[in-house]
């Protein structure tokens, strides 16, 4: 076992999240998580895609729909639990397609579909697999000359999630993505997940299997899970009680660092951002990476053009040709992206 330090923030202000049932976090469940397991459990060949399409999606139901940051978060973020009876399989690390009600403005048709990266493991916060969540931010257009959001250019899809009710139906596809799997046969992989946002959505999943559920990966899983999160501010920090429980359970396999962008400095006195924060342990995660490491990225994709530029500014001091660099780790499947 590798001994390695942390950095943690904890954060009293940030609002708590409580899911539908409260598990205990960190300490591993007594009941065991292994009836949607395949066999064996890492092999990939049964994941499910696209069963439900835009033609004939599948309706769930929200359980719940809670909005999981603080007062000062410079936006609002809502964790929201969908009931789907089991009848809507998936794995960590996909995406459920959403379809707004309604229809198009300027041709009548109906809303195109919305993908989310879902939030929880495949068998839900609740534990049995008949729910899956979503992490989705409200988006809102401010207009200066109104002082004020301009309800004509809010986003349509997530609105409709974040105001969404017990019992109302939501229609869905997929569901969809490979790219952002883990993978599980070598149970010391370690694993670096960078996420500005709502980017965080797969690596809960990925953190409860590994450290919170009685998953057959989570039994097995000897490497170290490394979570970057990049934020505003402490009050927009998500699911923070969940990494902090972890983080005190399993301080040698999981690790966590934030990059609160309006709160800290980076190296050169500005502010502080996903890229910056990363690029502190760069020595380190290069290390990694050279030992198979697999790295992954997830949030708007306005966050891949900063990471790269500092990669390949990293690359440059170690004398290291980056695009070949770049090369070797995505044809080892070492390198995820998914932006959006």
């Amino acid at each position: 076992m590798k001994t390695t330090f942390c950095l943690a923030v904890c954060v009293a202000s940030a609002a708590a999240f409580v899911p539908a049932t409260k598990p205990s976090f960190g300490t591993k469940l007594a009941a065991k998580q292994n009836f949607l397991e395949a066999e064996p459990y890492f092999d990939q060949s049964t994941v499910p895609v696209n069963v439900y399409k835009n033609k004939a999606p599948f309706t769930g139901k929200v359980v719940s729909s809670k909005r999981i940051v603080g007062p000062k978060a410079t936006g609002e973020t809502c964790h929201i639990i969908i009931d789907h009876n089991g009848d809507f399989p998936f794995w960590e690390g996909q995406s459920w397609g959403v379809i707004p009600p309604g229809t198009r403005e300027k041709d009548g048709k109906p809303h195109s579909v919305r993908l989310y990266s879902i939030a929880s493991t495949r068998y839900g916060d609740d534990m049995t697999g008949k729910t899956g969540s979503l992490c989705v931010r409200r988006a809102t257009y401010w207009c200066p000359d109104l002082k004020a959001d301009d309800p004509a250019k809010k986003g349509i899809c997530s609105n409709f999630l974040c105001d969404t009710k017990p019992g109302d139906e939501v229609n869905m596809t997929g569901p969809a993505g490979k790219v952002m799997l883990l993978p599980e046969e070598e149970p010391d992989t370690d694993y670096i997940m960078v996420a500005t946002g709502t980017g965080i959505a797969p690596y809960r999943g990925f953190v409860r299997r590994l450290f919170t559920e009685e998953t057959p990966a989570g039994e097995a899983y000897k490497g170290q899970a490394w979570l970057f999160l990049g934020v505003a501010n402490s009050d927009a920090l998500l699911y923070d009680d969940e990494w902090q429980t972890v983080l005190k359970e399993y301080p040698e396999n999981f690790r966590l660092d934030y990059a609160l962008s309006r709160e800290q400095e980076n190296k050169n006195g500005g502010k502080m951002y996903i890229q910056d924060k990363v690029e502190e342990y760069a020595d380190e995660i290069f290390a990694k990476l050279d030992s198979g490491a697999h790295i992954y990225f997830c949030g708007l994709k306005g966050m891949m053009p900063g990471i790269q530029d500092m990669l390949k500014s990293v690359c440059e001091e170690k004398k290291v040709d980056y695009d070949e660099w770049l090369k070797g780790l995505k044809s080892k499947k070492q390198w995820h992206v998914e932006v959006y």
